[in-house]
């Protein structure tokens, strides 16, 4: 159901901002296009999680997984076979019903060999698909995988239907609590309640997401309250203005996302683990958290979230020593030092922070020719077609260290030892073994200086006064409205 008769009453309440019964966010990326099954942009997620889209499982507030379509499930005693128990009585936004068959669609389609699945590598460890009724699914796996529940709880992971997949980059359909109703492409996405959602209805009858940006506009947008909330407000240096007024709310959570100086394993010279471990050692990580973040963000050695208990601290790895560089560069024969590319893509931490990177590379003999990209660019160019020496961008998926072993992954590892390593934490449930296992990938990522790791991102929202229920941290990169109101 396209909405259409909506449209007017959406344009006017997509500024009538103070409405109790609307929402207007803010955010500063727009997706590329409206497929989280079939995209990479953790903004098309922002939007659509648990809004719109759902899965069998799904993240929680505080990154717990609970159920989501599936109701429950059984695992066997060979940890082998998932039987999923479906909800009874959903229906996709369009009218259709969703059952078992739709789950075996995604599945299937997910992991098929043609997938445009951005995280094709969480559906691998799935051998069959069978539907058992129209309300059970078994899935049985090749072998024992520890983190399937998780896998199944991300963005990539939600459960589409056959009827409406062809239209789901510009029209999706889901099962969430909202309905997507229009997307004015360069200004907003406007969301409308879903009245026959299965569980706990939205508080909320009209969601907006609007995009901005430019962090002075960001500012000014809050400034006047033409928005509700600005989630991942991108000035940080206006928080404490923010906090100071008692129009506002100002909220500083954690996320999963790792920030990164990636580098191109296979193009020289940072095919050479010297030079790579030269541009990790010219970066003065406290010096880029503070000019371009002002202070909010956790220094990290590796890729893993600080907050996760499996975290290994391995920031001395990697410590700011120009000289270092220079001595590497040396041994690498690039003592009069080389010039590369540094993309950037939107978002505040790479642009303000390449800046800084930048300079620091230069200091070394390293000059990184800076190109700003906006996302669909960035997308095709650098991340798929891998034309980049260096980028920096925020891995915001929960624990996906995993992202390693493939080695047509942007950055170009797959280092056949760590996949390896992958498999065999795959295959392992006991948590003891798995927490063994994701240090010793922490550390040998870390040891390779695949990529220079810079700091985990914080997530600052600003929001009026009177609204509650927004999530504090982001354990996957969602703005999960479904517990969303104002307060009496």
């Amino acid at each position: 159901m396209r909405l259409t008769p909506l449209f007017a009453f959406l344009v006017l309440g997509a500024t009538a901002a103070t409405a109790q019964d609307a929402i207007t966010v803010a955010v500063q990326l727009e997706p590329p296009n409206l497929d989280p099954t079939g995209g990479a942009a953790g903004a098309i997620d922002t939007v659509l999680y648990s809004n719109v889209f759902e899965g069998l499982t799904r993240f929680a507030s505080d990154g717990s997984i609970i159920p989501g379509l599936a109701q429950s499930w059984e695992i066997s005693e060979d940890g082998l076979t998932y039987t999923f128990t479906l909800r009874d009585g959903v229906t996709f936004h369009d009218g259709t019903t969703m059952d078992a068959d739709d789950v075996k669609f995604s599945l299937d389609r997910a992991r098929a060999e043609d997938s445009t699945n951005a995280q094709k590598g969480l559906f691998a460890p799935i051998d069959t698909v069978e539907v058992v009724n129209p309300l059970t699914v078994k899935v049985t796996l090749k072998q024992p995988t520890g983190m399937f529940l998780f896998n199944m709880a991300w963005g990539d992971a939600v459960i589409v239907a056959p009827e409406s997949i062809a239209g789901i980059a510009n029209t999706p359909i889901g099962t969430g609590a909202f309905k997507f109703a229009q997307w004015v492409q360069g200004d907003r996405i406007d969301l409308v309640k879903n009245p026959d959602y299965w569980g706990t209805p939205a508080l909320l009858d009209r969601a907006t997401f609007k995009f901005i940006s430019d962090p002075t506009a960001a500012f000014a947008a809050v400034m006047a309250e033409d928005v509700d909330a600005f989630v991942g407000f991108p000035a940080p240096e206006n928080l404490p203005q923010f906090q100071a007024d008692p129009r506002f709310q100002v909220l500083i959570g954690n996320t999963e996302g790792e920030t990164i100086l990636a580098m191109n394993n296979k193009m020289p010279p940072f095919n050479d683990v010297r030079v790579r471990r030269a541009v990790a050692h010219a970066i003065d990580r406290q010096a880029i958290i503070d000019g371009a973040m002002f202070g909010l963000g956790t220094p990290i050695g590796t890729h893993f979230a600080p907050h996760n208990p499996a975290y290994v601290d391995l920031t001395d790895l990697s410590q700011f020593d120009p000289a270092m560089s220079k001595k590497l560069l040396a041994e690498a024969g690039l003592a009069d030092g080389f010039t590369t590319t540094l993309k950037l893509p939107p978002p505040s931490y790479a642009r303000r922070g390449g800046e800084i990177i930048a300079s620091q590379l230069r200091a070394v003999g390293i000059t990184a020719e800076i190109e700003t990209q906006e996302w669909p660019l960035w997308l095709e160019n650098t991340f798929k077609g891998k034309d980049f020496g260096l980028t920096i961008v925020s891995h915001t998926e929960p624990m996906d260290i995993g992202i390693y072993a493939n080695p047509e992954y942007y950055f170009q590892y797959g280092k056949p030892e760590f996949v390896a390593l992958m498999d065999k934490l795959n295959a392992t449930t006991d948590p003891e073994g798995r927490t063994a296992l994701l240090q010793q990938a922490q550390r040998m990522i870390a040891d390779d200086y695949v990529n220079a790791y810079l700091f985990e991102l914080a997530i600052p929202t600003v929001a009026k006064a009177g609204l509650q229920g927004l999530w504090l941290n982001q354990p996957t990169q969602a703005v999960d409205l479904t517990g969303v109101s104002w307060a009496n």
